[in-house]
């Protein structure tokens, strides 16, 4: 069980990245392991993710997860069904450098792969980074 925070900064103005994370559809742009997000009203997402688990063979499996935009906060909260009690925040905010963001996202699970769970965070933060930025170009 735990609860986990990163931060990185990242070179594009506050509003410009919480316009990218707030479009769903980006998520595979910056979630290795996505390969599709399908908004389908309010804030429910069916998402398809290509694994390949320690323990079987490397398969595409689909599921359905939550997505809500707080605007007024800069925020995105999401969150999954299931045993591990899986969600999480992408808070936005500016840095002193003008065009230049704060991203740090919050993470609760149940789950004990703290270490794995630590790489995956990092992981995200700098694949969201690499996304946006190079959008930017």
């Amino acid at each position: 069980m735990g609860d986990y925070e990163k931060s990185i900064s990242v070179a594009v103005a506050p509003a410009r990245l919480f316009s990218y994370l707030a479009d769903v559809q980006n998520l595979p742009s910056y979630m290795p392991r996505l390969t599709s997000a399908q908004p389908h009203g309010g804030d429910q997402v069916t998402v398809t993710a290509h694994i390949d688990p320690p323990d079987a063979p490397e398969q595409d499996v689909t599921s359905e997860a939550w997505i809500r935009v707080v605007e007024d906060g800069k925020s995105l909260e999401w969150g999954a069904p299931g045993a591990h009690d899986y969600h999480g925040r992408l808070h936005v905010t500016a840095e002193d450098s003008p065009g230049t963001s704060q991203l740090t996202v919050q993470l609760h699970t149940e789950s004990t792969e703290g270490q794995h769970i630590h790489e995956g965070l990092q992981e995200a933060l700098h694949g969201i980074k690499n996304a946006v930025e190079a959008a930017e170009r």
